[in-house]
């Protein structure tokens, strides 16, 4: 992609697609227009649901949303899926079926953020902010029953967007995500605030 052209955010068109397609809202989804090296535009479609468990019919609404997303701009469409679960063996990639000599396939690029479990002291020390995010997304579901490292892990991480280069409005976007996935307790969210406003 040539990232010096930026990019323009569809996520209203695919919202509407979305119901049209009536598989539900789903605000995670996003849907960006990009450009290759070579000039031309790419409709790139992204997954971001950070999901809970399994679901059955997420290959067919990975389908479904690309075919839509074709349908209605008439150019390429990369369909990428990002997986939050927790079953390292779930690893939708593909959506096929065939009947009386006709088949469809249509196969996707998939990252599972538990693979990165075993890479946390590189995620720490890695300058792209959403090593953070991973970090954050895997310290939820490890601290959910353990609210005081919680908090230490949600300060930690914050701490480190400071460390990243980053400008004030990036680091208040990432500490939005970081800030949702690692929710405290009122109690210790105080004590959250009064050490993150000490390090500032």
């Amino acid at each position: 992609m040539d990232w010096s052209r930026g990019y323009e955010s569809l996520d209203k068109e695919l919202q509407q697609i979305v119901r049209e397609a009536e598989l539900g809202l789903r605000l995670a989804d996003k849907l960006f227009k990009v450009w290759r090296l070579d000039g031309k535009e790419a409709w790139v479609l992204i997954h971001a649901e950070v999901q809970n468990q399994r679901e059955d019919d997420f290959r067919e609404r990975m389908y479904i949303y690309n075919y839509r997303i074709l349908d209605r701009f008439r150019h390429p469409v990369i369909s990428l899926a990002l997986l939050g679960d927790d079953q390292r063996n779930w690893r939708p990639s593909r959506f096929a079926y065939s009947l009386w000599g006709f088949s469809l396939c249509v196969e996707f690029p998939v990252a599972k953020l538990l693979d990165f479990a075993d890479r946390q002291p590189e995620l720490e020390t890695e300058p792209n902010p959403f090593a953070a995010v991973v970090l954050a997304h895997l310290k939820s579901r490890e601290t959910k029953n353990c609210p005081e490292d919680r908090r230490n892990w949600k300060t930690r991480l914050v701490k480190s967007l400071f460390g990243r280069g980053l400008a004030a409005e990036e680091i208040r976007q990432f500490f939005r995500v970081i800030d949702w996935l690692l929710e405290l307790s009122p109690e210790l969210e105080r004590q959250f605030q009064e050490e993150i406003h000490q390090f500032e």
